[in-house]
């Protein structure tokens, strides 16, 4: 059963993947030395020699974790302070194995993606979070071997899934039987799964993708998922939960306190202290700003400290400045990512496009003087002498979008979403005196940014936070109280996707209707 329903190696996966955690947050190799041991009894006891069993995980996580393990063995850090570990390419070639492994075995079945080689492999299907788990791996794998065949396979998987199978959340995974992707452009909102596992599986994905070839797309996919479809599966006091995140409710979703199967809270709780190594990427002489947050970073760029300080309030406020608090290396490239929503973009594929004629832009700066630049992969490169005290400033234009999907998504066909910079509104019941499921769009809706919206009473609120909130004009559609059939003039109030369901069960819906069907 191991390669059927067992979880034995996705336990090792997690063990292992926890071990690095903590040796990197800790230094100490007390948890890492335990795992270690699993990993070599795995080692010794799985492959394809004589005496050992030949079967690939039943779900997988081990190959991207073994991966993981031997990239910490052999940093610079580990090697500086533990010496070199002989023969640490073993944990490596064993994630390779699992991969290579997978649809050679006798067990056979698209659910788990075992249902032909991996290397053969150019559609996401089955179960998403065992998917996102193993593309992330093959990710690794791809760049850590050069493997071209690997290489290949999850490039064509990758757009795939970001071509076809992707809602405008970020979110993966179309249906709730064997919990797994649909056909292509099958997005249905009502019954949506999007497992909350899966999102964070997409993160760890285009993060490899990002890494193995440095373009911004695969930082706004990323960007795009944890905004909307991997924060919207935990509540906003960290105290209740999402399984699935579906795109429309009647009514039919509540936060759960926990679940019978438990992945998608210790998921997300072991994820969010990991944001910080999201940030920044470094290659060479380039440091990388992939995601815009306010923090104080300390980064060592070819063995230089760097301290940088970000203030901003992105996504909810355009503007960012970043500070030069100390710089060994003197002269470095800062890569500075300029998003796709604001290239005119929402995705990096046509299964979505915004629907309105608005052209945003930016500006950048340092010390008050204007940079511009052709873009690279994304980036704009600023390479200079940095010192002490410059100021790097950026603002990025920030309005209300319509979004349209491409028309062979037939759940969204006559429909616009509404987003705002990287995040996803949507319509809920308690903001709206109306039955939006009969409210339609005007056909240039005029959007209208709402500040300060609180989503509680003040005897509700634990805390003072409050959001911003849009209002989008259309007509609704009721009966008089003689039952006559009217229209009237309506504002459409939506928040942040990530933040309904917080006051109970009710209506919610992303994608509005702009079209009258027939």
């Amino acid at each position: 059963k191991v390669e059927d329903l067992s979880h034995e190696f996705y336990n090792l996966g997690h063990m292992v993947d926890a071990a690095c955690a903590h040796y990197q947050a800790t230094g100490s190799t007390k948890f890492l030395d335990i795992a270690r041991r699993y990993a070599d009894c795995v080692v010794r006891e799985v492959g394809p020699k004589e005496g050992q069993t030949c079967v690939v995980p039943g779900h997988q996580i081990a190959e991207m974790a073994l991966a993981r393990l031997y990239v910490l063995l052999n940093s610079e850090d580990y090697v500086k302070k533990h010496g070199i570990v002989a023969d640490s390419r073993r944990y490596l070639d064993q994630a390779k194995f699992f991969l290579d492994m997978r649809g050679k075995t006798s067990f056979k079945t698209s659910y788990s993606q075992s249902h032909q080689p991996v290397i053969e492999q150019k559609e996401a299907v089955g179960h998403a979070v065992r998917a996102g788990y193993m593309y992330a791996g093959m990710a690794d794998v791809a760049a850590l071997t050069g493997d071209t065949a690997y290489i290949k396979a999850i490039d064509h998987i990758w757009e795939n899934i970001v071509g076809k199978k992707y809602y405008i959340t970020g979110g993966v995974g179309a249906t709730n039987h064997g919990e797994a992707f649909g056909r292509n452009y099958e997005l249905p909102n009502l019954t949506a799964y999007n497992e909350t596992c899966a999102a964070i599986a997409m993160v760890y994905l285009n993060e490899r993708m990002f890494l193995m070839r440095g373009d911004a797309k695969y930082i706004d996919c990323l960007e795009r998922t944890l905004y909307n479809g991997v924060i919207s599966g935990m509540s906003m006091d960290g105290g209740k939960f999402f399984y699935p995140n579906p795109l429309e409710s009647r009514g039919n979703y509540e936060r759960k306190d926990w679940f019978g199967c438990a992945c998608c809270p210790s998921n997300i709780s072991r994820f969010i202290p990991s944001l910080p190594g999201y940030m920044y990427a470094i290659k060479d002489n380039s440091l990388y700003v992939n995601l815009y947050a306010a923090n104080t970073a300390e980064i060592s760029l070819q063995g230089k400290k760097i301290v940088l300080e970000e203030s901003t309030q992105y996504p909810w406020e355009g503007d960012i400045a970043i500070k030069i608090l100390e710089n060994k290396a003197k002269s470095f490239r800062m890569m500075l990512r300029i998003p796709g929503w604001l290239r005119n973009k929402p995705v990096p594929s046509n299964l979505y496009h915004y629907a309105d004629n608005k052209q945003l832009g930016y500006q950048i700066s340092v010390n008050g003087e204007a940079v511009q630049g052709e873009l690279e992969k994304g980036y704009l490169a600023i390479e200079r002498k940095w010192k002490k005290g410059d100021v790097l400033r950026i603002h990025f234009d920030m309005e209300p979008r319509l979004v349209q999907a491409h028309q062979q998504v037939a759940a969204d066909r006559g429909r616009l979403a509404i987003e705002r910079g990287p995040i996803v509104y949507c319509a809920e019941w308690p903001d709206n005196d109306f039955n939006f499921f009969h409210f339609i769009l005007n056909r240039d809706p005029k959007l209208k940014v709402i500040e300060n919206h609180s989503l509680f009473t003040e005897a509700e609120s634990q805390t003072k936070q409050t959001i911003k909130c849009i209002s989008a004009e259309g007509r609704v559609l009721s009966f008089d109280a003689n039952g006559r059939l009217q229209c009237q003039d309506a504002a459409l109030k939506l928040i942040p996707y990530f933040t309904w369901a917080h006051r109970g069960p009710g209506n919610m819906l992303v994608w509005i209707p702009n079209e009258i069907e027939h």
